[in-house]
């Protein structure tokens, strides 16, 4: 079609390019002020628990940390060492639990489940993570800790006993192995949500690829699935660990309680969130009171640390790329 045949087309009037700056520079006000509100609320929060904790850090300085000690009626000593010691005991491994199950349910979800399966059962895994905490708490009181006390923690001290993490089972329903079991629970829908949708999320062409060139479908899923999705992976797991350390109210229900360092799973102890839960209330002294927003301060720069590790191991995985 020649110049002359050409239709004509009126000329567009531009966007106006004073609306188009007032815009960009309204949004960025808005989303730099969401930004700095979110840093601004957590520095206050921080502030606030250091100025709660000044009792107890003029008191105890930093020993606080590692001194294993909980005597609020005698002596008047404070210490966060067994409830740390609890807390990465109970939160590890939960996850070390929960991890292979909640990576299994994904991977049957998006690779090996019916199609008439998939939707009820994402559904129901789903729906265990709206369950609130206090709930699954009761349900490990009445439950779930009676049968492992009952049935599982025998078994395990027969065959494993050997071990000091399986030494003799306490006679109560209350323990470190219930409390891990109850935590594996509530982080296992969050790691397996957050795993299918990456798993969904690998292209169809490489794994179709992968089976055309005569691989099974484990080899397909160890050298497509896993290496294209491993940087969510880790950090749904990172993820599943920081929802592991920050739960309270579930754990102080099947935990038991005690001020100790041990290595057997089926004693009583506590974690950071459930010492703080099952006592805050009943603080009797500024120093008592002091020393739990203390252990308040030490969670948070746990949880803290554990954020900023995760998208350390994000950003490292991510730029090595699929192997």
């Amino acid at each position: 079609m020649s110049a002359v045949e050409a239709p004509f087309e009126p000329a567009r009037r531009p966007l106006s390019g004073r609306r188009v700056r007032v815009g960009d520079r309204a949004l960025e006000l808005v989303t730099a002020s969401a930004a700095t509100a979110a840093l601004v609320l957590v520095a206050l929060i921080a502030w606030k628990l250091v100025a709660g904790a000044l009792p107890s850090l003029d008191r105890f300085g930093i020993g606080f940390i590692w001194r294993v000690a909980w005597d609020p009626t005698v002596s008047k000593l404070y210490g966060a060492g067994s409830f740390l010691f609890g807390t990465a005991v109970t939160s590890l491994a939960a996850l070390a639990l929960a991890a292979p199950l909640a990576l299994g349910i994904a991977l049957y979800l998006t690779e090996l489940a019916p199609p008439f399966l998939r939707g009820p059962v994402t559904a129901l895994v789903e729906t265990l993570a709206a369950v609130p905490s206090v709930v699954i708490g009761l349900w490990g009181i009445l439950v779930l800790g009676p049968a492992l006390r009952d049935h599982v923690e025998p078994v395990l001290h027969r065959t494993l006993g050997f071990l000091p993490l399986f030494g003799a089972p306490n006679a109560a329903s209350s323990s470190f192995f219930t409390a891990i079991v109850v935590l594996a629970i509530m982080i296992l829908p969050i790691v397996s949500s957050v795993s299918r949708e990456l798993f969904l999320s690998v292209p169809r062409e490489l794994k179709e690829g992968a089976l055309a060139l005569g691989t099974t479908r484990w080899e397909m899923i160890r050298g497509v699935v896993f290496p294209y999705a491993r940087g969510g992976i880790a950090a749904a797991l990172i993820l599943g660990l920081g929802r592991a350390v920050g739960e309270a109210i579930a754990v102080t229900q099947v935990i038991g309680g005690g001020v100790a360092v041990h290595a057997n799973l089926f004693a009583t102890g506590d974690t950071l969130a459930s010492k703080i839960a099952a006592s805050y209330q009943g603080a009797t002294s500024d120093l008592e009171i002091g020393s739990l927003v203390y252990l308040a301060l030490i969670l948070m720069a746990f949880s803290l640390l554990v954020n900023l590790s995760a998208q350390l191991i994000v950003r490292r995985i991510s730029r090595r790329g699929p192997a």
